[in-house]
């Protein structure tokens, strides 16, 4: 015998991540469980479900749908500051690396680019060595002994001795360089895209690349790079964000917003946004600073 088949009309919830629960449903049995609501939301239009499409919509079910997207939401935490330290104004940091109780840094700007050991308490530079006038800084790794910098548009990398800066080399590679880190066993480089190259420490040769995705959508204009407990931290170029990515899935798993770090005296500045991350990982240190910054900020390094 055929069996009536009974529709259901249902008030969906909508929130900034989709649908998070049924807010009521007019049949005529039981009244059905009301599933939590996760985030702001609003009430649209009737929609009907038939058991043609699906048997049920139960608070179970909701509940699985709403636990999938809240999961997948990037949380975006502000940066807890520890303390700060003076940071050259003349400095367009393109790279910064903590090392020897030292900031390694290199300065951008093609004719004043440069690379410089920083005392951090002073500020102060005790160390530098100038690039050619048509090379633009950017990127810097510490590879043992060896730093590593990258230049933007001039398709070339140095190699320079940790301790005097005597320049050991040069490699080349295609398209620009911006951001470069060293996570132990190899070079990780950014060019402005949503690419992660990586690079053979010993030849600089390149043996794969990552795409870098938040919730599926590809994350453009990756520039700085540190390497933090298993993670990568990212400036991204224009936005007050690092993001921290997963280097085994090119994931990002969290943002951090540094806005409220940018000096005032920056803010005429469009192109003084917040670029440079180092870490010390013997003391635990998250050091962070941006291009024309007269300070440079300890951070707490934010749990992943």
């Amino acid at each position: 015998m055929a069996v009536p088949i009974q529709r259901k009309v249902c008030r969906v919830v909508v929130g900034i991540v989709g649908i998070v629960g049924i807010a009521g449903c007019q049949t005529g049995g039981p009244t059905p469980v009301v599933a939590p609501v996760v985030s702001t939301s609003i009430v649209v239009a009737p929609v009907v479900v038939s058991p043609v499409v699906s048997a049920v919509v139960s608070a179970a079910s909701v509940s699985s749908v709403v636990g999938t997207l809240a999961s997948s939401v990037v949380r975006r935490t502000a940066v807890d500051i520890v303390a700060t330290f003076p940071h050259q104004t003349d400095a367009f940091t393109e790279g910064l690396v903590w090392a020897d109780g030292v900031l390694y840094e290199s300065v951008g700007l093609t004719g004043k680019s440069e690379l410089r050991r920083v005392t951090l308490d002073t500020g102060v530079t005790e160390v530098s060595t100038d690039l050619a006038d048509d090379e633009f800084g950017e990127g810097l790794a510490l590879v043992g002994d060896r730093l590593v910098q990258l230049t933007w548009t001039s398709g070339v990398g140095h190699v320079y001795d940790r301790a005097t800066f005597a320049r050991l080399g040069s490699f080349a590679y295609p398209g620009e360089g911006w951001g470069l880190v060293y996570d132990g066993q190899r070079l990780i480089m950014s060019d402005g895209t949503a690419e992660l190259r990586f690079l053979d420490p010993a030849t600089y040769v390149e043996t794969g690349r990552l795409t870098v995705t938040e919730d599926g959508t590809p994350v453009e204009r990756l520039n700085e790079l540190e390497f933090v407990d298993g993670y990568v931290y990212a400036n991204v170029w224009l936005t007050p964000d690092v993001v921290i990515i997963d280097p085994s899935t090119g994931r990002v798993a969290m943002r951090l917003d540094t806005s409220a770090l940018r000096p005032p005296s920056t803010l005429s500045d469009n192109d003084a946004v917040a670029n440079g991350i180092a870490y010390d990982p013997v003391g635990d240190r998250l050091f962070i600073t941006g291009k024309r910054w007269p300070t440079m900020y300890e951070i707490r390094r934010p749990e992943v």
